[in-house]
């Protein structure tokens, strides 16, 4: 009997090791790098999570939970360029802005690049001229609401007006990523296709005209949606970036096509 106790501690004390173990792997099975993974959301620690799945440009899209939902080809935004599998699309919110969006129109015909523009409806009726000019170049206009508002809060009607009455798109970028199930619903309604994101390097902070390229450098890949903004506030580290980031990824052979939206 002595020698039964010390086995029975060294038993307890490896079951409850093993369980220890076995609770990190799931954690960690929970929140796999998202650097593996194209189809999930991109998160640095310099940032919170990026919002959920973007539209990838193939026959189905995945989801921040891995889960596959078919896009029908002809309506996708994206598949124009599908062909090429080296392609980043740029996306730009919350203008048109009469100063920053035509220096951002600049650095993209500098280097031959198209983009999408996820204009707001009443700056895009402000500014009417701009946003004739993005179309002249040959960019491609998505809707980002009316007024930007928070849709996910709004009553029904406030939110499908919100979606409606907003620029003329295929495409449709909800304000903030907040979305859920009637919003998805009331932008396939209006026939539209939901478009986020899935590189962020969130220039709206203003964290340096540097951290921003090295953010989007470092996390694009083939296919990328890269989430930057033309309006909304002083936007001159987004264009400093933006020349840094086109001349290094069109030097590895990138293409930058608008979707057709």
């Amino acid at each position: 009997m002595t020698h039964v106790r010390p086995a029975i501690a060294v038993a307890v004390i490896t079951t409850f090791a093993a369980i220890a173990i076995g609770s990190l792997m799931v954690i960690s099975g929970e929140y796999p790098d998202s650097r593996t993974n194209p189809g999930t959301p991109i998160a640095i620690k310099s940032q919170p999570p990026a919002t959920p799945s973007i539209l990838l440009p193939s026959p189905t899209a995945t989801s921040s939970k891995g889960e596959a939902h078919p896009i029908p080809s002809s309506n996708n935004p994206l598949a124009a360029a599908a062909h090429n599998a080296k392609v980043v699309f740029l996306t730009f919110d919350d203008g048109p802005d009469p100063y920053w969006t035509p220096k951002i129109l600049q650095v993209l015909a500098k280097y031959g690049a198209k983009a999408t523009f996820f204009q707001r409806g009443d700056m895009a009726l402000t500014y009417p001229g701009v946003r004739d000019q993005v179309l002249a170049a040959g960019h491609t206009i998505g809707n980002h609401s009316v007024s930007h508002r928070q849709l996910t809060v709004l009553p029904a009607e406030k939110r499908r007006r919100e979606i409606s009455d907003g620029p003329k798109s295929r495409c449709f970028r909800p304000p903030f990523g907040a979305t859920n199930r009637k919003v998805r619903s009331e932008i396939r309604a209006a026939g539209m296709t939901q478009i986020l994101w899935d590189v962020d390097p969130q220039d709206w902070k203003r964290p340096g005209a540097a951290a921003i390229a090295d953010n989007i450098l470092h996390f694009t890949h083939r296919g990328s949606v890269v989430l930057l903004h033309d309006g909304g506030g002083d936007r001159g580290q987004t264009v400093a970036a933006l020349d840094r980031v086109l001349r290094t990824l069109k030097s590895q052979g990138y293409k930058f096509p608008a979707m057709n939206c």
